[in-house]
């Protein structure tokens, strides 16, 4: 080999061959309270409630009672989920019970929050539905009052405990790659089941309900590293949903970069990854869907790869509410806390303005999602 075919070789992206090693074990599993078992309220039973309650059924804890506007669906999940269960006709008959500590509120936005301020008042800590608020002074205001009434006020994030994104952030917690330098997402797949369903009628679907998840799990890693964002939204070509399927967004971080790349519009092929590089070490994570992942730790002592139990769900629905609860039994702040979750919140709301003004957005310069 010549010095310049030496040299030009240094271009080229190589793969260095490292040992396998033992991964080492993190704390990634749906947390558990070791002795509270609080009486649980639900409030709302329609879409996404039924994984709340059978994580919570699958978890042993205890919903005492439900409400839902339409008693028929309330009945129907308890005679499923929790036979035991009150049905309430009043969500407030719900609040009143002294014997409920804690109260989930899967409500959309605009009806949850009156509700979760009155559960706050009435001394009840609060798992409320994500997206959390759609004003970012609202959500402080919320959190100042679990402040003041001295209760917990976290949100349902239940990606945070999906294996492998919980897995990753917890070697990052730990060290183990140094500090972040890029986090790099990209998922592929078919989200045109939504077309004609009330999902359609969410402006911003993949940014805003989908997306929220992942936005979650950057602003888990950067912290408040976060600086601007440029997002963009495209309809696929054919698709039948009359939202936006196809979205991405680069994240400016202090000293560092990001990016999501959101293909709902994907009909073959469904695919999910993401890489976080850090100055010791990096995570990569790959796989067909959301359940089915690969995770590699690759530092200088070698490659290691975790064997992950679970699935998103419902272990995602367990984790939240679980932490939830071990924050009340340890008297800590929520690892999922709204105070946190508006960090994540305003990553998503500078997101959606960008990619409706065709700029840079300054995070945490927009108050209010757009509509």
């Amino acid at each position: 080999m010549t010095a310049d075919s030496a040299n030009t070789d240094q271009y080229a992206l190589k793969s260095v061959q490292l040992k396998e090693i033992e991964a080492p074990g993190l704390p990634y599993r749906p947390p558990m309270p070791q002795h509270y078992k609080p009486r649980i309220g639900v409030i709302g039973t329609g879409g996404i409630s039924s994984s709340h309650l059978d994580a919570y059924r699958t978890a042993g804890w205890d919903v005492a009672a439900i409400w839902n506007r339409t008693r028929a669906k309330a009945e129907e999940n308890a005679a499923v989920y929790c036979p035991s269960a009150r049905i309430e006709d009043d969500w407030a008959a719900l609040l009143a019970d002294s014997e409920i500590d804690v109260v989930d509120v899967t409500l959309h936005p605009e009806h949850r929050v009156p509700i979760i301020k009155a559960a706050l008042q009435s001394g009840k800590h609060v798992l409320s539905q994500k997206p959390f608020v759609t004003d970012l002074d609202l959500g402080d205001d919320l959190v100042k009052l679990a402040d003041d009434q001295g209760v917990k006020l976290a949100v349902n994030q239940n990606g945070r405990w999906a294996p492998h994104l919980s897995w990753m952030r917890e070697a990052v917690s730990a060290g183990l790659i140094g500090d972040i330098l890029s986090v790099h997402i990209s998922i592929h797949w078919d989200h045109s089941w939504t077309a004609g369903t009330p999902f359609d009628e969410i402006n911003h679907l993949i940014l805003y309900d989908f997306g929220v998840h992942w936005f979650d799990f950057l602003a888990s890693l950067a912290g408040d590293r976060a600086e601007s964002v440029f997002a963009t939204a495209t309809s696929a070509h054919g698709q039948t949903n009359k939202v936006p399927l196809m979205s991405q967004a680069l994240v400016r971080l202090e000293q560092g970069q990001a990016s999501l790349i959101f293909d709902g519009g994907v009909p073959y092929g469904p695919r999910d990854t993401i890489y976080v590089a850090g100055t010791t070490g990096s995570l990569t994570s790959v796989g067909p869907d959301l359940s089915t992942q690969t995770v590699t730790l690759e530092t200088a002592h070698g490659i290691a790869r975790p064997a992950l139990k679970g699935r998103w769900f419902n272990d995602g629905f367990r984790g939240a509410m679980g932490d939830l609860l071990c924050s009340i039994e340890d008297n800590r702040e929520p690892t999922v806390s709204a105070r946190n979750n508006l960090e994540s919140l305003a990553i998503v709301f500078a997101a959606i303005a960008s990619s409706e003004g065709n700029r840079e957005i300054k995070i945490g310069s927009i108050r209010t999602l757009s509509t």
